[in-house]
Parts: structure tokens; sequence; C-alpha cells
């Protein structure tokens, strides 16, 4: 650390897991598909968008945006990796329906946009507009902890990783 990197101010460092969209929290086990609800994946929430505008529940970086536009994973900087997975059968829709802001490779806070899914588009030509947000590799001892109902974008304390 340099002697005027004292003065410099501080970004504040985020903490815990934001809402990813205005809509409603749910518990993981109501996904309408069993990979999901039953945790085959790893242990996570899901959300169901009354905006369609996705925006990241953490600060990191986008490891992979699928050709499909359907999913995007994300990897923070302690390693929890995060998998957003908008709809269910949404791969069939080949993209459509999706708008992508970010690329792999890019750095995100928490907060910032990552994908509008149309939401009606969603309802109408896929299984459900219902989206898991799976983390994929916690430790055996930890779960997911929400608190259920309406939620807007960017609320703190609904999300939490506990042991």
């Amino acid at each position: 650390m340099g002697i005027f990197d004292m003065f410099k101010k501080k970004k504040p460092q985020k903490k815990g897991i934001l809402s990813p969209t205005n809509g409603t929290l749910l518990e993981i086990t109501e996904v309408p598909d069993e990979v999901f609800s039953n945790k085959i994946m790893g242990d996570g929430f899901a959300i169901k968008s009354s905006d369609g505008m996705i925006l990241s529940p953490v600060d990191g970086t986008v490891e992979m945006v699928f050709d499909t536009k359907h999913a995007i994973g994300l990897k923070t900087e302690v390693g929890l990796e995060i998998l957003i997975h908008l709809g269910i059968d949404t791969v069939n829709l080949k993209g459509e329906g999706f708008e992508v802001f970010v690329n792999e490779g890019d750095s995100v806070t928490a907060g910032d946009k990552l994908i509008k899914m149309d939401v009606d588009f969603i309802q109408k030509n896929a299984k459900s507009d219902i989206s898991p947000v799976i983390f994929t590799n916690l430790e055996e001892n930890q779960t997911i902890k929400v608190i259920a109902g309406n939620v807007e974008a960017k609320e703190m304390n609904r999300i939490e990783i506990v042991k």
C-alpha cells in the first residue's frame, strides 16, 4: 500500500446475497423441476420475476453465459459458484425471450443487470417462468435459508447461507 492509498475511498464491500429481481422469492423445493427441487445440482432458492429484470445477487465474475441465454454462471471472490437458470425448459427457446447485458469474464457488483427475460413470452412458451438460483459448490454442512414472499430487487436479508 502506497502512502497516498490511505486517502483513497474504499468501495464498501457488500455482504450477503441480494434479491436478484422484483417479484416473489420462493423455496427451491417449489421449482417445478425435480433436478432443482430435489437439490440435485445444489441448494438454492427460486424467483418468480414480475418484471423480468435479473440482477446479480453477489459481487463476482461472470463465469459463463449459455449460448441459449437461459442461464448464467457467477463466481464470487471467495469461490462460491452460482447458477441462475431462467425459467424451466427454456433451453428449448434457443435464446428467444432473453436479452443478456454481460459477457463471460465480466466483473459484476451485486445489483448489476445480468439478463432481461420477457416474462409473458416465457409463460406462454416454456414449462414455467420460475427461475432457480443454485449454489453449486456449497460445503456439505451449508444450506440456504430463505424468507419467502414478495420481494424487491436488491433487497437484503432474505437469502442467507447457513451452517
